[in-house]
């Protein structure tokens, strides 16, 4: 605790989160770095090509998407609040917490799986999210290689449901514990999907999504546009787009989609060019 106030006193906000992502880094290279090493799906070098890519991306995603979206969720948050029924803000208060926070991550994820099937179907949005397809070696830290603005649509997607169903109040107003829980088991699983281990975890599978799953989102290839999505697989079986093989695991990563490997070309280059034309990749993703 002296530490902690010791470091508010000292840094200015801006440096103190750059404090917490640091630690935050260290804690997560602590935990998947030797798992990583112990179970790899594929063995390889903990430095890679683009690691230094990725962590810049770790420290720009951790906080320009919530900068950016600060204001558009209050807004939005108090825009909903005003025009929901009572009824609604009624029954919502009524329920019990954990049936809350269930019920706000089913409604959240549903949102994140379309944010991030039309960020694939929508030949404007793939220009930002091919970024986040462009690596050809999984790890964990590969997990925050994306656009921020890629970032801001798919997490915009995850939050509008949540205010319209009266799940989340504005940001001033509200109890942080339901959007704190998801947004750390979010966070927490999206590493963890990414993560270059070779753990199956069998029924369970049908429930919660593993780096089998997600790793056959990253492959090179048509399937690249299957499993969606972040955390519950069941949806991806729900509106036709679960691709999960027996025993096996994709042979190469990356897109066809030339992606620059310089992060400032990255971050510029989809407001510019158009990789693929609109019929080419609407196309290319459409559920057989």
């Amino acid at each position: 605790m002296e530490i902690l106030r010791y470091l508010q006193t000292h840094l200015s906000p801006f440096q103190l989160s750059v404090f917490r992502l640091v630690v935050w880094l260290v804690l997560l290279t602590a935990i998947f770095v030797p798992v990583e090493r112990l179970w790899a799906v594929r063995r390889r070098k903990i430095s890679r090509p683009a690691l230094g890519t990725d962590l810049a991306y770790f420290f720009l995603n951790s906080m320009l998407p919530a900068l950016i979206l600060a204001y558009p969720l209050y807004y939005l948050g108090s825009a909903a609040h005003r025009f929901l029924p009572w009824h609604v803000h009624l029954t919502v208060a009524a329920m019990p917490v954990w049936l809350q926070l269930a019920a706000a991550f089913v409604v959240g994820q549903a949102g994140a799986y379309w944010g991030h099937r039309w960020s694939h179907e929508w030949p404007l949005l793939w220009r930002f999210h091919a970024v986040h397809h462009s690596s050809e070696e999984i790890d964990f830290l590969v997990n925050t290689r994306a656009h921020p603005l890629d970032m801001v649509f798919t997490r915009l997607c995850g939050y509008i449901p949540l205010f319209l169903l009266g799940l989340a109040q504005p940001p001033a107003n509200a109890d942080p514990l339901i959007p704190i829980l998801i947004v750390l088991i979010g966070t927490f699983w999206g590493f963890f999907v990414h993560a270059n281990v070779r753990w199956r975890f069998g029924p369970l599978e049908w429930l919660i999504a593993t780096p089998a799953f997600h790793h056959w989102h990253h492959t090179q290839g048509a399937m690249t546009d299957r499993n969606y999505a972040a955390t519950l697989p069941w949806l991806d079986r729900l509106f036709g787009t679960y691709h999960m093989p027996k025993q096996q695991w994709p042979e190469r990563y990356g897109t066809d989609t030339p992606v620059s490997s310089n992060l400032a070309v990255q971050l510029v280059d989809p407001f510019f060019s158009s990789t693929k034309s609109d019929t080419e990749r609407t196309a290319e993703v459409r559920p057989s």
